[in-house]
């Protein structure tokens, strides 16, 4: 992939049109995260995880009649956080926007969510909060946003360190633009034993993440044992993990290619954390375009799917690298680990 860079922004917004928008709630160590575009987009979605949590994942897929949508949910909060969802159609419908059925218009926003029900903050709410959460999140969404500890990064954790919010980019000698965002909450590890080199090191673009290099040790053919799992009750941690993704583009994909270059995203993943696609784990990644015009012919779509594998590798590191300490935490930083903060 010669000749390809970093984005402007080495987030997923430097796809042309799109937007993404974050709230949280620091007590409740939880929040949602919105991608919305200036338009309807293309969308589909694959998940490997045996434990996903989505909301209008089934009319993603390649054969089902809708084609395009108006925004993607990812949240904390379990099922709770599905109620996201919600409140971002109730913001969309005030702004006018949705699939239109006769005089009706209907915002189609499909969603997934991870678990933090678990994770130092206060969950004894009267009211579920998500649904506020998606709106704010709406409302908040533009090209510039924070990743690490924000949005449904807020309350994630990794095997061993702190998860969080990430995201990256690739420009394509072409021109095509490929981006990712990732909530990591995964019961894999990021990294290596140790805690200070990144399993995506391979794939890092001048110190994104560091700038550590890959660990030339080898025999790493064990998972390591959880903090995570040695913070929490071992029942809990068992259904506490999932890694939700998003990998999006600037290019005319069809429904088809959305949902292929979803399921190439899924190498990325399983380049940057050890192990995943576990039957404890919800991991998914919904495939977006925004482009008009003819659908790419399979050599350049062969090098966009490549690139977003690429780019969500990269954005796991950063999710968790960017990750910062907050009152209450049951595990430690990626930062602490490695005397940054």
């Amino acid at each position: 992939m010669g000749g390809v860079s970093k984005g402007k922004r080495n987030l997923i917004t430097d796809v042309a049109g799109l937007m993404v928008g974050n709230a949280q709630d620091d007590a409740i160590k939880t929040g949602t995260t919105v991608l919305v575009a200036d338009k309807p987009f293309t969308a589909s979605v694959h998940v490997m995880g045996g434990a996903p949590g989505t909301k209008e994942t089934d009319l993603l897929a390649p054969d089902k009649t809708v084609t395009q949508i108006d925004a993607l949910v990812l949240s904390g909060g379990s099922a709770f956080g599905l109620d996201a969802c919600s409140g971002v159609m109730d913001g969309l419908r005030a702004m006018g926007r949705g699939f239109a059925i006769g005089d009706m218009r209907i915002p189609i926003v499909p969603g997934a969510i991870v678990f933090d029900l678990i994770n130092g903050g206060n969950k004894d709410w009267d009211e579920n909060p998500y649904r506020a959460l998606g709106r704010q999140a709406l409302e908040n969404a533009r090209a510039d946003f924070a990743t690490g500890t924000s949005g449904a990064g807020t309350g994630a954790m990794a095997a061993m360190q702190k998860g969080g919010l990430g995201s990256a980019s690739l420009t394509l000698p072409d021109g095509t633009t490929v981006g990712a965002l990732v909530v990591v909450n995964a019961l894999g590890s990021v990294t290596t034993p140790g805690d200070t080199h990144f399993w995506a090191a391979p794939f890092e673009l001048g110190a994104e993440f560091g700038g550590k290099g890959p660990d030339l040790t080898t025999g790493h053919v064990s998972p390591q044992a959880s903090r995570k799992e040695q913070a929490m009750k071992q029942q809990a941690a068992a259904g506490a993990n999932t890694t939700i993704a998003i990998v999006a583009t600037d290019a005319p994909l069809s429904k088809t290619q959305c949902h292929r270059l979803a399921v190439t995203a899924h190498d990325g993943m399983a380049r940057a954390i050890v192990p995943s696609h576990t039957p404890l784990d919800g991991d998914l990644v919904f495939g977006v375009a925004t482009g008009e015009g003819p659908f790419v012919d399979q050599t350049r779509f062969r090098d966009i799917a490549a690139a977003g594998a690429v780019c969500l590798s990269r954005a796991i590191a950063r999710g968790v690298y960017d990750a910062t300490a907050a009152q209450g935490d049951i595990i430690p930083t990626y930062r602490s680990l490695n005397g940054l903060d």
